[in-house]
């Protein structure tokens, strides 16, 4: 079946959407950042955590001790890097409404 090409308009109302939405995220107040912040942490750390302990049953339960330790040693640090993030966008100042 041949693609159909994407009609201008629909981009142009796609990107200003787009555009809309990052300045309301831009122009956020800082608490209420914060508070979606934190519930967005608590979600990824329980979920990761699930997910970690799950793979970690279904595929290392015959390993050696040494491998369960350097998999739970990495993927415990592993959960800080989508953290980092969350916090440094909870962190920004917010910009004023124009």
């Amino acid at each position: 079946m041949p693609s159909r090409p994407i009609p201008v308009l629909v981009i142009v109302i796609v990107y200003r959407a787009e555009r809309t939405l990052l300045e309301e995220i831009e122009t956020m107040p800082v608490r209420l950042r914060k508070l979606i912040g934190t519930i967005l942490i608590i979600v990824l750390v329980i979920s990761y955590a699930l997910i970690a302990t799950t793979f970690a049953e279904l595929l290392l339960g015959a390993s050696p001790w040494w491998v369960h330790l350097l998999y739970f040693f990495f993927t415990g640090l592993l959960w800080v890097l989508p953290a980092m993030l969350i916090i440094k966008w909870m962190e920004k100042p917010a910009k004023p409404r124009s």
